[in-house]
C-alpha cells in the first residue's frame, strides 16, 4: 500500500483508488452531485478550484485541487511530493 499525496497533505492509499477525472463533464458533476446526497463526498481543495475528482472503492468520491495528471505522476512515482 503507498499512500498518495493529493495536496495540502492530504493522502489517499493508490490501492483503493478506482479513478482519476477532470470534474469538467456532466456525468463527473453527476458522480459529485450523488456522493454529496449520500454523505460519502469528501472535499479536500480546501476552497481552492476542483481540478480533480478522485473515486475510491470505498464509494466516496474526494475533491482534490491538484491536476490529475500530477496525482497520476505522483502515483507512478515520476514526481516529488513537494509542489501544492
Amino acid at each position: 500500500m503507498k499512500l498518495i499525496n493529493i495536496g495540502f497533505g492530504n493522502l489517499v492509499s493508490d490501492a483503493r483508488l478506482i479513478a482519476i477525472a477532470s470534474p469538467e463533464s456532466l456525468p463527473i458533476k453527476r458522480i459529485i452531485q450523488d456522493s454529496k446526497e449520500r454523505g460519502t463526498l469528501i472535499d479536500a481543495s480546501f476552497g481552492r478550484k476542483t481540478r480533480a475528482v478522485l473515486v475510491m472503492d470505498s464509494d466516496h468520491v474526494i475533491l482534490s485541487a491538484l491536476q490529475p495528471e500530477k496525482i497520476a505522476a505522483r502515483i507512478s512515482g515520476e514526481e516529488g511530493d513537494t509542489d501544492e
